[in-house]
């Protein structure tokens, strides 16, 4: 199946240079760009992307509150946000809007092309460095300040170790290796937790493990 994506970036060199190396791969196509917030809301109404490259710093309307938008309209789109290496202030809060994940965009052709295969799949994409920021930005909280964390109580002991696991960055076959168990298994877990804790994804289990302060930064 065909990957479906948009670029939405005011820059018109980035959006070509992604749409070279994108349009390149087997398996992805890019069906449109757009300029701003707005216009990738628009175009994503028109051509129904799986996967969009959403810069967070755009003129007339920004990264982040289309991100907000196009999550409650259209929660089945999934959202890369593009960022420079100095990662900004907007990191966390993007996630919570619903970002799957974050992309740099100094990142190489491989790492692009794999960012949206992965979310594509439902797969959480956190660069190392915006993990790192994202983390230092959780040490600042001082402590659990989700009304959520009640939910955690409907999790079982596995599924509570398993949302751990991921909260530390580990993929399936990760899991599967650490837990002595099936990845099979794991895909089931991971899937209970995301509906028991009504949450979109994995990248959303990550915020919601630190925010609750069932995994502590640093530890």
């Amino acid at each position: 199946m065909t990957i479906r994506v948009l670029i939405a970036d005011d820059q018109k060199l980035i959006r070509q240079s992604f749409g070279i190396v994108l349009n390149a791969q087997p398996d992805i196509e890019v069906v449109a760009e757009a300029v701003n917030g707005e216009d990738a809301i628009r175009r994503i109404e028109e051509t129904s992307p799986d996967v969009v490259l959403m810069d967070i710093r755009m003129p007339v309307l920004d990264g982040l509150e289309a991100t907000r938008r196009i999550t409650e309209s259209t929660p089945d789109v999934k959202i890369i946000m593009l960022t420079t290496f100095d990662v900004d202030e907007y990191v966390y809060e993007a996630l919570r809007a619903g970002a799957n994940g974050f992309l740099l965009k100094d990142s190489s052709a491989h790492q692009l092309a794999e960012a949206v295969r992965t979310v594509a799949t439902g797969g959480a994409l956190l660069d190392p460095n915006v993990t790192k920021r994202l983390i230092e930005e959780f040490s600042k909280m001082g402590g659990p300040r989700s009304p959520r964390r009640k939910r955690l109580a409907d999790l079982t002991e596995r599924e509570t170790e398993v949302l751990c696991l991921i909260a530390q960055g580990l993929s399936n076959s990760e899991l599967a290796a650490h837990l002595v168990i099936a990845e099979q298994t794991v895909k089931t877990h991971v899937s209970r937790i995301l509906v028991k804790l009504g949450l979109r994804d994995r990248t959303q289990a990550v915020v919601f493990a630190y925010e609750t302060g069932l995994v502590v930064a640093g530890s």
